[in-house]
């Protein structure tokens, strides 16, 4: 497993976070980047928190911590998210840490009860476990 970085650049950045946006900018302009993430996420302007969570891709699609799953599990995974996404106006993003698809549909209907603020609280702290994760499993 490597240790999280002192420096990284916004094209190394990008990749972790699935897309280069204004949060991956800021993130490079400073040290320890993957360390102090959250909360530099939390403190962008809100439409910038949403494009962060915007370049993540939904549940369901292909991302390289996604695996599987029957066409029931995808269906109910999809209408989920599209209500999520009607509820709270941006993606439902969470770290999936390998598990397989059903078992995120009660993690999801649970954060679906949660307020707006909640959501997007969580969804950034999300992102930048993913981040994290991604730094630390590649060699």
């Amino acid at each position: 497993m490597r240790e999280l970085p002192r420096e990284l650049s916004a094209d190394e950045l990008a990749p972790l976070f699935s897309g280069r946006t204004r949060l991956v900018d800021e993130l490079a302009a400073r040290d320890n980047p993957l360390v102090i993430a959250e909360e530099v996420a939390l403190a962008l302007p809100e439409e910038d928190r949403f494009a962060a969570l915007a370049a993540h891709p939904r549940i369901g699609e292909r991302s390289p911590e996604q695996h599987g799953g029957d066409t029931d599990v995808l269906a109910e995974l999809a209408r989920l998210n599209e209500e999520y996404e009607r509820r709270f106006g941006f993606a439902f993003v969470v770290f999936v840490d390998g598990r397989p698809r059903e078992k995120l549909l009660p993690v999801l209907r649970e954060r679906l009860g949660r307020t707006r603020d909640q959501e997007l609280e969580t969804g950034l702290r999300e992102l930048c476990r993913i981040a994290r994760s991604r730094w630390t499993r590649t060699t």
